[in-house]
């Protein structure tokens, strides 16, 4: 269904001036969970539009930063947060953290570097047809945990959106062993007809790639 609700959620982030009512689904992780850090590496997959983004850069601050990758175009909207860069990328393009450092860019990545942090709020393009749209919302997922041994530090946090029911949650499941401690979470913001619901896993022990 496309729509857009002009909620209270909707209006705030308008008033506070962020690019979407998704901050406040990862301000409630943030401040229940405490997944994000001053000076922080960060990286977002599916960051578009970029609250998210927005988010992440104030927390980090000047010595962190915040990668957003996307196939969307980038945002000029977020050109001027000096600690971030945004990739046009799709995430079955990266294999290795050197992937994102191909670009020409502001920000010098070191490439040895793994992630403190790793987001995914991506979502497929809904169909409408359940089992479908959740079957490609766990592809996503599956994808983004294959990309964990190579993109998140040892003892890093994770914050990954999945649509409840099909098989979703018992690939969760399956996880939780890579992390000292797991979560769910559906935000208050989240409206009322979505399936939308978050993983939230702290210290990672890492695994082999």
């Amino acid at each position: 269904m496309n729509f857009k609700v002009k909620d209270h959620y909707y209006k705030k982030a308008k008033e506070e001036s962020y690019l979407a009512r998704s901050i406040y689904k990862l301000d409630e992780i943030n401040v229940k969970y405490a997944i994000i850090k001053t000076n922080d590496f960060v990286i977002d997959f599916g960051y578009y539009p970029g609250s998210w983004v927005q988010y992440c850069a104030k927390i980090v601050g000047d010595e962190g930063m915040i990668v957003g990758v996307d196939i969307q175009e980038i945002n000029t909207k977020l050109k001027n947060l000096q600690n971030v860069l945004l990739l046009k990328k799709d995430i079955d393009q990266l294999n290795t953290i050197a992937d994102l450092c191909t670009e020409n860019t502001k920000i010098n990545i070191n490439c040895a570097n793994k992630f403190d942090v790793v987001l995914s709020d991506m979502a497929p393009k809904t169909t409408g047809i359940k089992m479908v749209d959740q079957e490609n919302s766990l592809n996503l997922v599956r994808k983004v945990f294959d990309l964990l041994p190579i993109f998140l530090k040892v003892k890093g946090n994770i914050a990954i959106k999945i649509f409840e029911g099909g098989d979703g949650q018992n690939f969760l499941k399956e996880q939780k062993c890579k992390f000292e401690d797991f979560n769910y979470l559906r935000p208050k913001s989240t409206r009322s007809c979505s399936k939308e619901i978050f993983a939230i896993g702290k210290g990672y022990k890492g695994s082999k790639v």
